[in-house]
């Protein structure tokens, strides 16, 4: 009896094993086609090529042309053709001159249409909507508190390190259209496969929605941010404006961008058929350097879409805001790793364009939407020095955050951690051309850095500091006294603090000393928590009153309490104006009005500060 119920139990897990390997075959084969695929080796003479084409119309009624611009050199022919027609192809005597004979698979955007219904958040392209604040605690972007994925992911903390300056990412997709929130994204070259032009604008919304996770304008005061914010887009348009577009323009695109210098590619797109097409492009574009993500599909079902299923393609399943597997994720095989895709408890948002072409704010979900999260984080990590393909995919699996118990691998190697990821790819590498390179990425070495803001903006601090040293010369009018450093020192420390050392971020140390010795006094009530809200308690005249009490008897200190109560009073003042942000007062004019209120004070009691020093002389 034990011997027939293992018996039973082998041919249930051999039939299991066998379905389970047709229905991965069946994936490869698996897949819409409307044209065949031809690609003539590039040893034949063109005289050949040209009269085997001739053939095949007249045989065929059918006319043959090349895919795109592009496919010249690769002799990439296409046909209208179904499987009969491409099984007598691959039979017949043109096989011998060709490479290889295949369907010119359609892929499709992911989501797909009636699959997931992701047009669930909208909101209005309205920077000045009361109801939205800027967050705190991070960039100024309207919604960006709405973004829970890039604090799921811990953006912020990547950031300190690199905003991905320097790298070009290559977006697959639809085209792309610079709403208002990709006025500012700096873009390079792409190209149009499905119309042939150098335009690749988006008629259809989802590769718009898709560059701006990956590198949408940050700390602009609009919309949402993008991961690596500071990288270049590359828009590649293979989808036509229902979504669907073909193997030979997708694999065109991959060696276009791999050609014109993209560091990234990322693909929210695929479908089922296996193509040799495509993975002659994958292995060019890998062996240039590329890091190819693609999304992992979305119909619950084990095992990943094709591309993403191509070996040195990332492939992405997605989870939403609970941390949990999204009900629609592809997984199992082909899953390198998760990302956020969004669900019905909280979506994706970003800008892109609606059936009109206007730019509105859209809440999508999908592994489409967890693709572009894994690109934009390889761009960071390639910002960050790690350049081959295959070491940016273990600094993404190591800095993984791990599920346990994750037996069908609804996540890869786990969560992506941004953060952590960066972190990964700096350690062991600090050399003076990575110092370089940091203060480079990080903007340093650009004077619109400092001026228009980019650690701190430099036009308010400047205020600041003249402010302070106008109100000490006013005074000196009428209490006459002497220049010193003690006063000097002073007069820094209350209004602008040493300002540029609160946007260094060197490594693996800690920011936050930075921030304490780049605040000035009414700032201090914040540093630690990196917040642009002052303080009420530091921001006042409290801590001038101490110590003027304190030092007013010293020889010395005594100048630079009173200096020190001037740069408060020029600190308070120019923030009244510039950014009027208080705990518990927000950016209301009752905010202004306290911040002027002690900027009085201040001012009230330097000179009370000084009148007694004269008295006293």
């Amino acid at each position: 009896m034990r011997r027939l119920i293992l018996f039973c139990l082998f041919v249930i897990g051999l039939g299991a094993a066998v379905f389970g390997f047709l229905n991965f075959q069946g994936l490869a084969a698996k897949g819409e086609f409307e044209t065949i695929l031809l690609d003539f080796r590039e040893d034949i003479p063109k005289e050949v090529v040209e009269k085997d084409l001739q053939v095949i119309a007249q045989q065929y009624q059918v006319t043959p042309q090349l895919d795109n611009k592009f496919s010249a050199k690769d002799n990439v022919y296409i046909i209208k053709g179904d499987r009969q027609r491409l099984k007598e192809l691959q039979k017949s005597q043109f096989k011998s001159a060709t490479e290889f004979i295949e369907p010119n698979y359609i892929y499709k955007k992911i989501p797909q249409p009636g699959e997931v219904a992701f047009l669930g958040e909208f909101l209005k392209p309205n920077a000045d909507e009361e109801e939205v604040t800027p967050s705190l605690t991070g960039p100024n972007d309207q919604y960006y508190s709405k973004q829970w994925n890039f604090h799921n992911i811990n953006i912020e903390g990547a950031w300190s390190q690199t905003k991905g300056s320097g790298i070009t990412v290559a977006v697959i997709d639809t085209g792309i259209t610079r709403v208002r929130d990709l006025y500012e994204t700096k873009f390079v070259k792409g190209y149009d496969f499905v119309n042939d032009r150098e335009e690749a604008t988006d008629d259809n919304g989802h590769g718009t929605h898709v560059a701006g996770t990956i590198a949408q304008a940050t700390n602009n005061k609009y919309g949402v941010a993008g991961i690596a914010y500071e990288a270049n887009l590359m828009p590649l348009k293979v989808l036509n404006d229902y979504g669907g577009g073909t193997v030979a323009d997708i694999a065109e695109a991959i060696k276009f961008a791999a050609d014109k210098g993209a560091d990234v590619i990322n693909m929210s797109l695929g479908g089922g058929g296996e193509s040799q097409l495509m993975k002659e492009a994958i292995n060019y574009a890998h062996n240039k350097g590329v890091v190819i993500v693609a999304a992992a599909g979305n119909e619950n079902a084990n095992g990943a879409s094709y591309p993403a299923r191509y070996p040195h393609v990332i492939g992405v399943s997605a989870f939403g805001p609970d941390g949990e597997k999204a009900p629609y994720s592809n997984f199992g095989a082909g899953v390198d790793i998760s990302a956020p895709g969004g669900s019905d408890a909280g979506k994706i948002l970003q800008e892109t364009i609606n059936e009109k072409g206007e730019g509105v704010f859209l809440g999508f979900q999908g592994t489409s939407m967890a693709s572009p999260h894994v690109a934009g984080v390889a761009a960071l990590i390639k910002a960050k020095g790690v350049t081959d393909p295959d070491e940016v995919l273990q600094v993404l699996k190591q800095s993984s955050r791990v599920i346990q118990d994750d037996g069908l691998n609804y996540y890869g190697a786990g969560q992506l951690n941004a953060e952590a990821a960066v972190k990964l790819a700096t350690e062991g590498q600090i050399s003076f051309s990575d110092f370089f390179r940091w203060l480079r990425d990080n903007g340093y070495l650009n004077p619109g850095f400092w001026i228009d803001g980019g650690a701190v903006a430099l036009l308010p601090k400047i205020l600041m500091v003249v402010g302070s040293y106008l109100l000490a010369w006013f005074l000196r009018v009428y209490f006459p006294f002497t220049w010193s450093w003690s006063l000097s020192s002073g007069l820094i420390a209350g209004s602008s603090g040493l300002f540029f050392l609160k946007g260094f971020y060197i490594f693996d140390l800690p920011q936050w000393p930075f921030r304490l010795l780049g605040s000035s006094i009414p700032e201090l009530g914040n540093t630690l928590q990196g917040t642009n809200a002052l303080n009420p308690l530091f921001a006042s005249v409290l801590i001038p009153i101490v110590l003027v009490a304190l030092l007013l008897g010293h020889p010395s200190g005594k100048w630079f309490a009173i200096g020190s109560t001037l740069g408060v009073a020029a600190c308070l003042t120019v923030s009244a104006v510039y950014d009027p942000t208080v705990w518990g007062l927000g950016s209301s004019y009752l905010a202004r009005v306290f911040l002027i209120a002690n900027a009085l004070l201040c001012y009230g009691l330097a000179r009370l500060a000084l009148k007694n020093e004269r008295q006293v002389a």
